[in-house]
């Protein structure tokens, strides 16, 4: 206690602090585990079905944003190597204010798409069960808000039933079927609910365990995502690929959502770092190998998927199963469905993992209540912060709606990239004595003359749409959309200017605006929803933690 008092962190007090025994191997199957989840087993049919084929070059595009954010993730990891991630990485480089902001937005990101992920694996258990003929009530299996528009929706319908889905048919079901009177009915999602206690569980229990279920669900997935491949491929009809890009550029881009979520969690395996055993070599190389090993699965996969059946086939829950039952290998779709299962169990895992470590990184700046930050005698967990995130997401994973967490999820992980990249811009360069370290460094790109020379290139090459963004149709809910572009436009100008002066590094430049711009596609109401968010931070800041931060003491 006393040396706490003092300034040293739980890491640096080697009796209390955290388990030091992750590897390479360790960090890139964590990586991996955090990225194939629900995206590849879910989400990629939404996008497909959007984009046609082409949405191969769309998880093309948001890898190459993500590689830029995991350049600067690296090098941050390699200089900072603490617990916290991109707050820790925000506090040393932008001050307290903005790594609140950060902390508080990672906060959320972690929350909601822990939510996410646990109402998507309940899905595919459910469906599972049913496969073997074991029936959950269907008002037991889902959240309160899609029971209820499905029964307004069966209502409206009358007796035309044709354009209603039938999963639509079942949410209205759960409706009708559902304990109690009027609009107050007994409606949650409990495998939800048991799945997250099952998984703060084993966080709370150890990262030594983490890393073993962890490992070991993560070469089953990835064999099966590996034979999906392989097996698929025999089944690929080329013109089904024809169109490419059925809806254009623009369609493709609609797929973005569903897409970048697939990939958010890399960054979670640098929340790590104190578990690490060399954190400063192994971090950084853990963070690359996974996003590099996922992307080539996913492009894969969207390529088999889309040869294997038209794009238009594609807007169902479980596409990897349903296109392998489509080619009448029904013994395969419940391996897909088993395996789907495990992934976003995985993922779940690594998610639950992360957020814990944020919370206790904040709490020893003095931002949050010590108890967030103490460490279990037995466990060497975070055990108070590990209960809490369990508790933050299971009661709300009851009653959440999937759409609605998944768009928010994506923006505020996009929002840590922008900062992490820029925050990389402002760190001191270092001496001579310092270089000595083998430590990663982002490779130096002079962005004198590329970035102003790709901003001006851009803007010829798509000028009516940029100009289009000034001519207000009348209709302010179609409008509203628009204004997120005008952010980036300045963000652009304002980077190419700077990019000139300053002779900035372009991946650190590259990676900001490009994360920006994904945010732009996310609409007006995303950013509202994300901007009360952010107040309500503010809010809890001015009137709690900047009084106790360890700064103002």
């Amino acid at each position: 206690m006393k040396d706490r008092k003092a300034g040293f962190s739980d890491a640096e007090i080697e009796a209390e602090g955290l388990k030091r025994v992750l590897t390479v191997k360790d960090l890139t199957l964590m990586g991996i585990a955090a990225v194939i989840g629900a995206g590849i087993f879910s989400t990629i049919g939404n996008a497909a079905f959007q984009g046609g084929p082409g949405v191969s070059i769309l998880f093309v595009i948001t890898a190459i944003t993500c590689g830029f954010s995991a350049l600067c993730y690296a090098e941050f990891a390699s200089r900072i190597p603490v617990a916290g991630s991109a707050y820790t990485y925000a506090y040393a480089s932008f001050g307290e204010l903005i790594a609140w902001i950060i902390g508080w937005d990672l906060l959320m990101e972690y929350a909601i798409g822990n939510i996410a992920v646990a109402i998507s694996w309940s899905e595919y258990f459910t469906n599972l069960l049913e496969g073997f003929n074991i029936h959950i009530p269907a008002y037991l299996t889902m959240d309160y808000l899609t029971a209820y528009k499905a029964h307004a929706a069966m209502l409206a319908a009358g007796t035309d039933l044709g354009a209603i889905s039938e999963k639509a048919k079942f949410a209205a079901q759960a409706w009708a079927t559902a304990p109690g009177s009027g609009n107050f009915k007994l409606i949650a999602d409990i495998p939800a609910l048991g799945i997250v206690f099952f998984i703060t569980y084993l966080v709370y229990i150890g990262i030594r365990e983490t890393k073993r279920a962890t490992n070991a669900m993560v070469i089953l997935k990835v064999a099966v995502v590996i034979g999906v491949i392989i097996l698929g491929f025999f089944y690929v009809k080329p013109a089904n690929w024809d169109p490419f890009m059925p809806n254009g550029f623009e369609g493709m881009m609609k797929g973005v959502s569903g897409v970048f979520f697939a990939y958010i969690g890399f960054d979670a395996i640098s929340t790590t770092a104190e578990e690490c055993k060399n954190p400063q070599r192994d971090l950084p190389k853990g963070m690359i190998y996974s996003l590099i090993i996922c992307t080539v699965l996913y492009i894969l996969v969207a390529l088999v998927l889309t040869g294997m059946v038209s794009y238009k086939e594609l807007q169902v829950e479980d596409p990897l199963a349903f296109v392998f039952k489509n080619a009448g290998m029904e013994n395969i779709s419940y391996i897909i469905s088993i395996s789907a299962v495990i992934a976003t169990a995985s993922v779940l895992l690594i998610f639950q993992m992360g957020q814990p470590r944020i919370w206790m990184s904040m709490s020893r700046d003095g931002l949050l209540p010590a108890k967030f930050s103490s460490i279990h005698p037995k466990y060497k967990t975070p055990w108070f912060a590990t209960l809490v995130t369990g508790a933050v997401v299971a009661i709300p994973a009851l009653f959440m709606n999937l759409t609605e967490v998944t768009d928010l999820t994506s923006i505020g992980t996009l929002f840590a990239f922008v900062l992490v990249c820029a925050g990389v811009l402002l760190l001191p360069k270092e001496d001579a004595e310092e270089s000595k370290h083998k430590r990663f460094r982002i490779p130096y790109i002079n962005s004198k003359f590329i970035v102003p020379l790709l901003f001006i290139g851009i803007f010829f090459v798509f000028k009516e749409e940029i100009l289009g963004l000034f001519d207000y149709n009348g209709d302010w809910h179609i409008y509203k959309d628009k204004l997120p572009y005008f952010l980036f436009i300045m963000a652009a100008i304002i980077m190419s200017v700077l990019s000139f002066m300053k002779s900035l590094s372009l991946i650190p430049v590259l990676g900001m605006l490009s994360c920006l711009y994904l945010m732009t596609e996310l609409g007006y109401t995303n950013w509202l929803r994300f901007l009360i968010w952010l107040g309500l931070g503010l809010i809890i800041y001015f009137s709690y933690s900047y009084h106790k931060s360890n700064l103002n003491k």
